[in-house]
C-alpha cells in the first residue's frame, strides 16, 4: 500500500450531510423536486485537500473507484472515490511537476509525465515504479495509454518527440519527431494511431501503422491543450488557449468537408496559460472544460449551449473528469472538488429550467 508520509490530507463536505437517498433541487428559494443520490459519497460535494502545489491533472480510476491526482508537489495522491473520499496512498518518485497522468485499462497502474523529462509507470496497489521512460529531452506535457490489445504508453514533450512505448520493452518502439513543441496526445480506440496536438495549433492524426501523419485537424488559432477522445471512440475532444473547445468526427471512413462538427466557448484560459485538459460525460451527452476563471464549464455536446458553470475554485481549473455520476476538478488552488452531476439530472435541468 503507498505510503501517506505524514502529509496533512483533508477531505470535507462543502455542505450539510443529508440521506444518500436524497438531493434536493432549489432554486429561486423554491424546492422543486427531491432526487436520488447518485453516489456513495459522503455529501453531494467534497472538498479534497493535502497538495503543496497547483493540482495539474485528475482523473478517476476506469471501474470508477479511485481518484489519482497530480502536482507540480512532485506527488500523486490517490483517493476513495466514495465515502468521505479518504486518501489512502501517496506515489513519489518524479524530481519535478507531474503534468499529467492516467489509469492503465484495469485500474492496477497508473502513467505520468512530467518536467523532469520522464515517464512513469506506477503499481496503483503497492506505489511502486514499473518503468521508467528517460527518452525524451525536455519537459514530457502529455501522456496516454492504449484502450485495446497490447497496452502501450505514448508520451509527447516540448521536444517535439512522439514515443511510442512497450512496457516489456527499454526502449520506445516507435519514435516520431515534430517540428514544434507538443503538448496533447491520446491514443485511437483502436489503439493503431495517436492525436497529437501542439504550439502549431494543429492536431496530427499519427497512424503507427505506417509511421506518418494521415490526416490533420485545423482550426484551432492557439495552442491545443488538451485531447480526449469520447467513450464510443468516434469523436475526439479538443481544448486550445484560442479560448475554444472542440469536437471532431475522426471515423475512419469519414465523408464530408470537416470534420469540424462543433465549437463551444465559455471557458477562458487564464494568464498562467496552463495545459488545460476537457473531458466527456460517461453518454457523451455533455463535454466539460475547466477555465481561467475559476470555473468549471458543462456544455450540452449537440447544441453546444452551456448548462452549467460550476463554481468553488481560487484558482485555474486545470482538468476535469467524469464517471457515471460524478465530476472531479483541480485547481491551481492546491485542491479537487469531487461532486455529483448526474447526466439525466442535466438533461432534466436543461429542459426544464
Amino acid at each position: 500500500m503507498p505510503e501517506k508520509h505524514g502529509l496533512e490530507l483533508t477531505t470535507t463536505s462543502t455542505s450539510a450531510k443529508r440521506s444518500k437517498s436524497d438531493l434536493v433541487h432549489v432554486q429561486n428559494n423554491q424546492i422543486y423536486r427531491t432526487l436520488k443520490r447518485t453516489s456513495d459519497l459522503d455529501a453531494p460535494i467534497m472538498h479534497l485537500t493535502g497538495h503543496r502545489g497547483d493540482v495539474l491533472s485528475c482523473r478517476f480510476s476506469n471501474n470508477g473507484n479511485h481518484i489519482a491526482s497530480a502536482s507540480a508537489d512532485k506527488m500523486i495522491f490517490l483517493w476513495k472515490a466514495s465515502g468521505d473520499t479518504n486518501n489512502y496512498g501517496l506515489l513519489a518518485g518524479h524530481k519535478s511537476a507531474i503534468l499529467q497522468l492516467e489509469w492503465s485499462r484495469d485500474s492496477n497502474r497508473i502513467v505520468s509525465c512530467s518536467t523532469d523529462e520522464t515517464v512513469a509507470l506506477w503499481d496503483a496497489e503497492t506505489g511502486e515504479i514499473i518503468k521508467r521512460c528517460r527518452n525524451h529531452k525536455s519537459i514530457v506535457n502529455s501522456c496516454s495509454i492504449s484502450k485495446r490489445g497490447q497496452e502501450m504508453i505514448a508520451s509527447c514533450g516540448d521536444d517535439g518527440l512522439i514515443h511510442i512505448w512497450d512496457v516489456r520493452q527499454k526502449n520506445p518502439v516507435k519514435t516520431y519527431q515534430d517540428a514544434l513543441p507538443l503538448t496533447a496526445i491520446t491514443f485511437s480506440n483502436d489503439g493503431g494511431s495517436v492525436f497529437v496536438g501542439g504550439i502549431d495549433n494543429c492536431i496530427k492524426h499519427w497512424d503507427l501503422r505506417t509511421d506518418a501523419v494521415s490526416y490533420t485537424l485545423t482550426g484551432h488559432e492557439d495552442t491545443v491543450t488538451g485531447l480526449r477522445l469520447s467513450p464510443q471512440g468516434d469523436r475526439l475532444l479538443s481544448n486550445s488557449m484560442d479560448n475554444t473547445v472542440r469536437i471532431w468526427d475522426i471515423k475512419p471512413f469519414f465523408v464530408g468537408n470537416t470534420r469540424l462538427e462543433k465549437i463551444f466557448e465559455g471557458a477562458p484560459h487564464g494568464y498562467e496559460k496552463n495545459l488545460l485538459r476537457p473531458c466527456w460525460s460517461p453518454d457523451s451527452d455533455f463535454i466539460a472544460a475547466g477555465s481561467g476563471d475559476r470555473s468549471v464549464v458543462v456544455w450540452n455536446s449537440r447544441s453546444g449551449k452551456i448548462v452549467y458553470k460550476l463554481p468553488g475554485h481560487k484558482g485555474c481549473v486545470n482538468e476535469v473528469d467524469w464517471s457515471e455520476s460524478m465530476i472531479v476538478s483541480c485547481s491551481n488552488d492546491k485542491t479537487l472538488f469531487v461532486g455529483e452531476l448526474n447526466p439525466t439530472f442535466i438533461s432534466f435541468h436543461y429542459l426544464s429550467f
